[in-house]
């Protein structure tokens, strides 16, 4: 069916989100036709304004609101000679779903991948070795059990040999190839909890 371009529009954009197929695309775009003017003005302002607004944590590289730390790293009461390392913003939600950590984080924004390009100067590696003339006692290495996470955690783990430092990774109960963000609470609460030090 040939739908009017306008609304073709709505669907080839909606359709290039992620997980989104043409079909889900159409539902959308219909959905949103069928909505209240307001309601629709009111999500295209949403979007405009988190696109607008949002930026990243100029500490740890989480999201944050323009101009300001992100929620975590202004946070006084969490711990700030712990950081947890992790590949995303999407995993700082899914520790933080755990309730195992008290500390604050470090958003890498991928994970090491020379075969597509991803080399250590893409990713936040220098700002992390910064942070560690802080006070920083302990870092969690906490990527995704991938081979890209595993070498991250690897290259990684060599560059922080600074005496006095631990350096860790979540213990068991991660699965092999599975995504953090996934993860059930208990599943990555224990993980959290269990980590072991990394040897060399």
């Amino acid at each position: 069916m040939n739908y009017p371009p306008s609304l073709q529009t709505v669907m080839d954009e909606l359709g290039r989100f992620p997980g989104v197929g043409p079909k889900s695309a159409q539902r959308m775009a219909l959905w949103i036709m069928r909505q209240p003017t307001e309601d629709v003005a009111r999500l295209a302002n949403a979007l405009v304004e988190v696109k607008e607004n949002l930026t990243l944590c100029e500490q740890c590289f989480n999201f944050a609101e323009s101009g300001s730390l992100c929620p975590i790293c202004a946070d006084d009461r969490r711990d700030a000679t712990v950081i947890c390392v992790v590949e995303s913003p999407t995993d700082v939600v899914a520790v933080e779903r755990s309730r195992a950590f008290g500390g604050t984080y470090h958003v890498l924004h991928g994970l090491l991948n020379p075969l597509e390009g991803v080399t250590p100067d893409r990713l936040r590696i220098a700002e992390l070795i910064r942070r560690l003339h802080g006070p920083i006692t302990e870092v969690i290495l906490c990527f995704n059990s991938t081979l890209e996470g595993d070498a991250t955690a690897m290259y990684l783990r060599r560059l922080l040999e600074v005496p006095d430092l631990v350096v860790s990774q979540p213990a068991n109960g991660l699965p092999v190839g599975g995504d953090l963000e996934y993860a059930d609470d208990l599943t990555l609460s224990r993980a959290i909890s269990g980590r072991r030090t990394l040897e060399v």
